[in-house]
């Protein structure tokens, strides 16, 4: 590839792709990178290496195509200590439930919740009726719950300073619903630049019905549920605690298009339109570099 002359190469974004992405656009070539679900429909027949390369050109030849941008090695860093995070959160919670599931053996139960732990354990080394055994083992299950505790804070504080130290983050914040680690995580993965509207972004994170429309007529099903899951997820928990906050007594009073929307919707359903909300806010605020305002009482129906 450094013997050509600088021509346009398109990759299918896998694994390893920015870094061949980045290293050939040092060579002086421009590098496209296409989302695998995007060229898979142009695949005729069977898998080869000859059809997935016909097929990664038919795609970028597409005028309508959208490409993934090419990340620096920071800025995969970066995304590296979310992924982590993520990580450990999904073995913790996989610990914790393996925990609870050998306890309930032994006729022992708690609530729900990672702050019941202690008290499990509590309840496991005092119960005369656990075997030696299996009091041995839950003990270090326990164990490892506390040590992902511990790796779990080490990256939290991680992220709070990398979110401190981006101007984007900190003004995404400002967002009901969107808390530190969802704006550094939206800072970090969402380019404003790759979508031409906020219904267009909040469409990438499946926040949109799916569509099954033909013949003229429209139907239109569920959240779609494509793109980012972790982005989505994050956006729909910060949705569910601002309904949640907006329903105590004493609270400040809620939007008018909140308000209308519970009196009429499940709280669920509220909460995915209010994510779908904050996702074209973000996308506003990304793309103007505007900071976030409250919508006026005249206005929050709209």
């Amino acid at each position: 590839m450094a013997k050509l002359a600088p021509t346009e190469v398109a990759l299918e974004a896998c694994g390893g792709a920015h870094h061949w992405a980045r290293r050939l656009a040092a060579m002086g070539h421009r590098v496209r990178l296409i989302p695998p679900q995007y060229v898979k429909p142009y695949v005729k027949r069977g898998k080869t290496d000859r059809a997935d390369a016909e097929a990664i050109c038919e795609a970028a030849a597409r005028p309508s195509m959208r490409f993934v941008p090419t990340k620096t090695a920071e800025r995969q860093g970066e995304i590296m200590v979310l992924r982590t995070r993520e990580l450990l959160v999904r073995q913790r919670t996989q610990v914790v439930n393996a925990l609870r599931g050998h306890a309930t053996e032994f006729g022992l139960v708690v609530p729900l919740g990672v702050s019941r732990v202690e008290e499990l354990l509590a309840k496991l080394a005092s119960d005369p009726e656990v075997p030696d055994i299996a009091r041995e083992v839950l003990a270090l299950l326990g164990r490892q719950v506390e040590q992902i505790d511990q790796q779990l804070a080490t990256i939290d504080a991680r992220l709070l300073a990398m979110h401190k130290a981006n101007e984007v983050s900190r003004r995404l914040a400002r967002v009901p619903g969107v808390g530190p680690v969802t704006a550094i995580s939206l800072a970090l993965s969402v380019d404003p630049e790759q979508f031409e509207s906020g219904r267009h972004l909040a469409a990438w994170l499946g926040l949109t019905p799916r569509a099954h429309s033909s013949g003229g007529k429209q139907r239109l099903g569920g959240i779609s549920r494509a793109g980012n899951e972790r982005l989505r997820q994050l956006l729909v928990v910060g949705a569910t605690a601002v309904i949640r906050h907006a329903s105590r007594p004493g609270a400040r009073q809620a939007s008018r298009w909140l308000t209308q929307l519970l009196a009429r919707k499940p709280r669920k359903l509220a909460a995915v339109a209010l994510a779908n909300k904050t996702a074209r806010i973000v996308w506003a605020m990304m793309a103007r570099g505007a900071a976030y305002r409250a919508p006026s009482s005249a206005g929050a129906a709209t």
